[in-house]
């Protein structure tokens, strides 16, 4: 039984972000993202100005008049949305906290892939894979993704994001869209081996970035001792955050973790999109899509 306030919630995310599809993102969607390329259709007779290369040969030999092969695209994809639910995505100082957000925008994303008939499935991960959903079409489908991001209970508290990419790997043989939303705080790998794992996804998948992020991770308010927890691993610091120094430190800090983190997908030739907690996360997602149509056309 689903408990009355998730219901609620399921409800108004899957209200508010249907808007969202229906006026502005079914046809951003559709220009970005294509199908796998062209399927055989049917074999008809050559027309003058049909091209020469698209000759059935077989055909033109059986029928003794020349035939030509037609093509149609292939617009049906699969799109997987590979959802971070470790224990810092349960955090925020303002608005939703991270997998509130999470949810919302993969329900944007799962509206707009069904309305082009797209399959869509789920992998939820910390430190482990906690679930995966195979994909599949509908609205009943997305439906449970969202029920599933917003209720899911995850038994670790950690993040491994080269683990996500491995499996996402092993159970999706053909190409797909793949969105990875996290906050990429990943304290299991190292640098070096998360740019292998995301240019080896890349290559295999068209792979997006999504990163949830929050405006306390990169500056602290002067308010004296603050106690900080790492949200993964339980460990606590004293903070006097009326120490300028300190505060000029956090945010050099953060800085260079996201200025990091910024080369990383660029290394590897991928996307990505900024989302904060106290921002539009539909804005940034239009943003994106236009780019990216711009950047193919």
């Amino acid at each position: 039984m689903i408990p009355k306030d998730l219901f609620k919630k399921v409800k108004r995310i899957e209200i508010t972000t249907s808007r969202l599809v229906t006026d502005v993102f079914a046809g951003q969607y559709h220009s970005v993202f294509k199908g796998r390329g062209l399927e055989f259709d049917e074999v008809r007779e050559y027309f003058p100005g049909d091209d020469v290369r698209t000759i059935d040969w077989n055909v033109t030999a059986r029928t003794g008049k020349p035939h030509v092969k037609k093509y149609i695209e292939e617009r049906e994809m699969t799109v997987m949305l590979l959802v971070d639910v470790s224990r810092s995505c349960q955090f925020a100082t303002i608005n939703e906290i991270k997998s509130q957000l999470a949810a919302e925008i993969a329900a944007l994303l799962a509206f707009s892939a069904i309305r082009n008939n797209d399959k869509i499935g789920l992998v939820i991960f910390t430190d482990k894979i906690e679930k995966f959903i195979p994909p599949v079409k509908g609205t009943k489908n997305v439906l449970r993704l969202i029920r599933e991001i917003l209720y899911f209970k995850p038994e670790n508290t950690a993040t491994n994001l080269c683990m996500a990419l491995d499996y996402l790997n092993k159970v999706m043989t053909r190409k797909s869209v793949a969105f990875l939303i996290s906050d990429f705080f990943d304290n299991a790998d190292s640098m070096g081996r998360l740019k292998k794992a995301l240019a080896i996804a890349n290559r295999r998948h068209d792979l997006i970035a999504i990163t949830l992020n929050d405006r306390r991770e990169k500056e602290l308010p002067s308010c004296g001792l603050v106690m900080l927890e790492d949200a993964e691993t339980g460990h606590m610091t004293l903070v006097d955050t009326s120490a300028a120094t300190v505060r000029d430190d956090y945010a050099a800090k953060a800085e260079g973790r996201f200025k990091n983190r910024q080369r990383l997908f660029n290394s590897v030739g991928m996307d990505h999109i900024n989302i904060s907690t106290d921002a539009s996360y539909s804005d940034e997602i239009i943003k994106f899509f236009l780019k990216r149509r711009k950047r193919k056309s």
